[in-house]
């Protein structure tokens, strides 16, 4: 079969057990009260060290925002486990996508995600979630560092997005991940959902423990 120059240009290694996150900035928008009008909203850079330095987080990945086994079970998988993973000795839990700030904004207010408006303590607040935060890679930056970077093009027009894993990663190093299929697979037919779920993470820290 002949392969589009998109899909030559990508060709993904997922990082190991053991290896370090990739260090990049992630893009956020988050609320500025000296801000007027209905958008109080500004630009945040917000590091790879933010989110993963001296903590224990877990991070799921997924192709896309508004998506349908995304949105029907991936987040509200983690969302209705949050307690439950964090009670494992886990300090956050993200959800990420190669989509934009904005986006994510709107699919976590879709979801019916309840929005962090005053605590900061989270460098991605205020303005993103209580709970399961929603980690923007707009560029694609942090997914293409994790060899998790695909296309899904011809199936669903999509350009580069993220394979669909999750991970448990402590203090910048990957300690757990499970990757969908075992491997990235470039413009795949099927979306597999099968081991990057919710259950299968508290299952790994609830045996780790």
């Amino acid at each position: 079969t002949t392969r589009s120059h998109l899909e030559e240009s990508v060709e993904s290694m997922p990082l190991a057990e053991g290896a370090e996150v990739p260090k990049v900035v992630f893009k956020a928008r988050v609320r500025d009260a000296s801000i007027p009008g209905d958008n109080p909203f500004t630009w945040k850079d917000v590091t790879t060290e933010d989110i993963f330095s001296g903590k224990r987080v877990v991070v799921f990945s997924l192709p896309g925002a508004f998506t349908p086994t995304c949105s029907s079970t991936h987040l509200p998988g983690y969302q209705g486990d949050y307690e439950a993973i964090k009670a494992c000795g886990v300090d956050e839990i993200y959800c990420l996508s190669v989509n934009d700030a904005f986006v994510m904004r709107q699919w976590g207010l879709h979801q019916g995600l309840e929005e962090e408006k005053e605590d900061a303590s989270n460098k991605l607040n205020p303005g993103n979630f209580k709970k399961v935060k929603l980690l923007p890679d707009g560029a694609c930056l942090f997914t293409r560092g994790m060899g998790m970077s695909c296309v899904w093009e011809k199936e669903r027009g999509f350009g580069e997005r993220s394979w669909r894993y999750s991970m448990c990663v402590a203090d910048g190093k990957i300690e757990k991940i499970f990757v969908e299929g075992g491997g990235v697979t470039q413009d795949s037919g099927p979306d597999p959902f099968e081991v990057s779920d919710s259950k299968t993470m508290l299952k790994y820290l609830q045996e780790k423990k």
